[in-house]
């Protein structure tokens, strides 16, 4: 057990994270950690049905990406979209920030975007004179660490196979590998957790309690529900899905809407989720400390 960020650091050489996807959605390579054994095995990606055991149900975020990133080229402006608030108005991320202070006007996704408010985090509350036509002018927002401009290639890889709610500023990247051949092989339920772009911040603090997490949308329908409570193990497919189930009381899992701020970081008792499939994730973030978590900071480093 750690309690200091450092803790959750390894060496990562930036010539080996990808920038683009494979050409075939399952044939990514897939290391399998057994918690029990403390074994590592480097297997494919289309395996993943042969883990699957008699009484699993693999529970999948069906949140699909918006085309969240605005540009203002006549002044450099750049709106990013963080949460839809009624009445053409949203909570935004704006840069630079210095042009973009209250009463700010300018052109943008075929309409008139205002600031409104300055939140005490930097965010801006932008109210839009009609509501932008996020398909026309949109950019796929793609992570950071892809260090390149969305293309038209991201729209459609960028997005899960079965990517059906939008609200999502960042894809549930653990289920990118899915086909739609491979989820009809398997018992698969979906639910819903809109990604917020603080699954990007870095943790600033020295000491992981110290670190604030974001809050996240999310939705679990009445059948979801009902099919969780009956299983006998959840295959939790990403952190997302993850944080969803863990965040219900502990028995039954109830349907609705909820949102959850949950930080998860060890040691930590997992309550509904007993198998989870999830991308790898940057050196010292909260994602890392998550499947640490779940599987023990040792054996998770070590791969």
């Amino acid at each position: 057990m750690s309690q200091l960020v450092a803790d959750y650091h390894y060496e990562l050489p930036p010539e080996l994270v990808a920038s683009r996807p494979l050409a075939t959605r399952d044939a990514s390579r897939m290391l399998v950690l057994d918690r029990s054994s403390g074994t590592i095995s480097h297997r494919a990606f289309h395996e993943f049905p042969s883990f699957l055991h008699p009484g699993d149900l693999v529970v999948l975020n069906n949140s699909k990406v918006i085309k969240a990133r605005l540009i203002c080229t006549e002044k450099a402006i750049e709106i990013f979209l963080l949460q839809p608030l009624g009445n053409r108005t949203w909570k935004c991320l704006t840069k630079p920030g210095r042009k973009m202070r209250v009463g700010a006007r300018v052109a943008v996704a075929g309409t008139e975007a205002c600031v409104r408010e300055v939140l005490p985090g930097g965010e801006r509350i932008v109210e839009f004179a009609e509501e932008p036509d996020l398909d026309k002018f949109g950019q796929m927002p793609v992570p950071p660490y892809f260090k390149r401009e969305s293309d038209r290639a991201d729209d459609e890889r960028y997005q899960t196979v079965y990517a059906e709610v939008p609200g999502s500023v960042a894809a549930p990247t653990a289920g990118l590998h899915f086909t739609e051949a491979m989820l009809a092989r398997i018992p698969h339920t979906f639910l819903t957790l809109h990604v917020g772009a603080g699954t990007f911040l870095p943790v600033k603090t020295d000491h992981v309690q110290d670190h604030v997490m974001h809050e996240e949308l999310f939705e679990i329908s009445s059948d979801t529900a009902a099919r969780l409570n009956a299983a006998d193990r959840l295959v939790a497919i990403g952190t997302t899905a993850t944080r969803v189930l863990e965040s219900r009381p502990c028995i039954p899992i109830t349907p609705g809407p909820g949102q959850t701020d949950i930080f998860i970081y060890p040691p930590r008792e997992f309550r509904r989720t007993g198998a989870l499939l999830t991308n790898f994730h940057l050196p010292c973030s909260t994602l890392l400390m998550l499947v640490c978590a779940f599987a023990g900071r040792d054996l998770v480093l070590r791969a």
